[in-house]
């Protein structure tokens, strides 16, 4: 009974140990509730690939996105700047990195990186939730040197011995307050500048950042094809549920929940819901207008999951039907569109997709006599054909050769608002769709392609059941 007892209080022992170290693990990791962030491996090599791009003897000096105020006490939800994610994975605030070409010596300290970040703070976390801390930052982020943010205007970085010192556009804020804040962050590096007399350059890190996120490692693409597939199972969703006795901002309500109840943190970018004569605004975003069963419905969604942007869009009819007119509209759109697709193949123009979708509209439109010349196509089809996409909505990119990695969106698409100088059968009409193509070493992949978008299967998918329906 004794020998049982003991093993008993050893095992107690060994497990209440286990469950302690796991407790502080899980309570040092930002990212407790989701495994599938990129690996501080994944950021470590994008630091290495931007130094190996820098020129000699230069640093490269990144500043995290600013907490900006919504009204009162209340602040917008926060976004890291998209460089400073990619190649930190920090989702913080009031941070500075710098990456050095070179192994630098400073007071004994021999790095070629340095962080600054919050320390923790017990009475902040109260209210805003833990952040990471320079001790938990040491092991998660894998960053060589890292440091509070207060000790940053302790540093006395010698830039006057390089040859150049690199750093992107710096906001414009208040007044510094808190030591550690961007605003004394900021203010500390550009007191270094001009006590050495130096310039920061910005032209050479746009073109190596465009140039190194333009082309989407694999841990990228396996969280793009998350937030795509779960923006595709939103338009999805929409099509079966849409209802004539919908208003657009319950239509977005559907979008939107699909998006958060399949885990996407937030939306990519303000959700474009525009019926009727808002189809024709190519930015729509007020999404108040009540639907009619006569209209079209263009939505423009994407989610975004861990930094990660998919941007869709597709155009249906709000009573499950296609009219004569809208038919005609949306297969010369969707033509173009299928045209595009066929041109984002490795070592072709990026504007290649949008020249061919030029020509088929432009042949399109004078064909169903909605245009006289070819050159009045700009009536209706006044933006470009493709962008990047990736941790931006409108990514970073050369935009000269398509090369492999690279994913863009192809979204041709005709607008004739009320007034246009053609039958008044086709006011009102505007069709746009959109996809998001993986550049590879062969055939073009569409990462959105299981929403559909032939009219047949757009008009079959709208006689199912959505779930909202269901739940009347």
């Amino acid at each position: 009974m004794k020998n049982q007892l003991i093993a008993f209080l050893i095992f107690l022992h060994i497990a209440s140990t286990a469950i302690a170290q796991n407790d502080i693990a899980v309570r040092n990791n930002p990212y407790r509730y989701d495994t599938d962030y990129p690996t501080k491996e994944f950021h470590t090599a994008r630091r290495a690939a931007l130094r190996a791009a820098l020129p000699d003897n230069s640093v490269a000096v990144f500043f995290s996105n600013p907490v900006r105020n919504r009204s009162g006490d209340g602040d917008f939800e926060y976004h890291q700047d998209p460089n400073f994610y990619y190649l930190t994975g920090l989702t913080e605030p009031d941070a500075v990195l710098l990456v050095f070409k070179e192994t630098q010596d400073f007071d004994s300290i021999k790095t070629n990186e340095f962080l600054f970040l919050q320390e923790r703070d017990a009475q902040q976390e109260l209210w805003t939730g833990r952040i990471l801390g320079t001790a938990a930052a040491k092991g998660m982020l894998g960053i060589k040197s890292i440091y509070k943010n207060t000790d940053f205007a302790n540093f006395n970085f010698h830039f006057e011995k390089l040859n150049s010192v690199l750093c992107l556009d710096l906001f414009a804020l208040d007044a510094a307050e808190s030591k550690g804040g961007l605003a004394n962050l900021q203010k500390h590096f550009i007191e270094l500048l001009v006590a050495q007399n130096i310039k920061k350059a910005a032209a050479p890190l746009e073109t190596i950042m465009a140039t190194l996120r333009q082309v989407k490692q694999p841990a990228e693409i396996a969280l793009m094809r998350k937030a795509i597939n779960i923006s595709c199972q939103a338009h999805i969703e929409l099509m079966k549920s849409v209802d004539p006795a919908m208003s657009e901002y319950q239509a977005q309500a559907i979008v939107e929940y699909v998006f958060k109840n399949n885990g996407a943190e937030c939306e990519a970018y303000s959700s474009i819901l525009g019926s009727g004569e808002n189809s024709c605004v190519l930015h729509y975003e007020s999404n108040r207008k009540q639907m009619n069963e006569l209209e079209l419905l263009l939505t423009d969604a994407g989610a975004e999951y861990h930094g990660y942007t998919a941007d869709i869009t597709r155009t249906i009819p709000v009573n499950g039907i296609f009219s004569e007119e809208q038919k005609a509209i949306y297969e010369l759109v969707l033509q173009a569109q299928e045209a595009g697709i066929q041109e984002c193949t490795e070592g072709n123009n990026f504007y290649a997709p949008h020249k061919v979708a030029v020509k088929i509209i432009q042949q399109g439109l004078l064909k169903l006599g909605i245009t006289n010349t070819e050159a009045d196509y700009r009536s209706y089809f006044a933006h470009a054909t493709s962008h990047y996409l990736g941790l931006d909505v409108h990514d970073v990119g050369l935009s000269k050769m398509l090369v492999s990695g690279n994913i863009i969106t192809v979204e041709p698409g005709i607008y004739i608002p009320e007034g246009s100088p053609c039958d008044k059968k086709w006011w009102n009409i505007g069709v746009r769709i959109e996809d998001d193509i993986l550049i590879t070493n062969g055939e073009p992949e569409n990462l959105s392609n299981s929403v559909p978008r032939k009219v047949n299967e757009i008009e079959q998918l709208m006689k199912q059941k959505g779930f909202f329906e269901e739940q009347k």
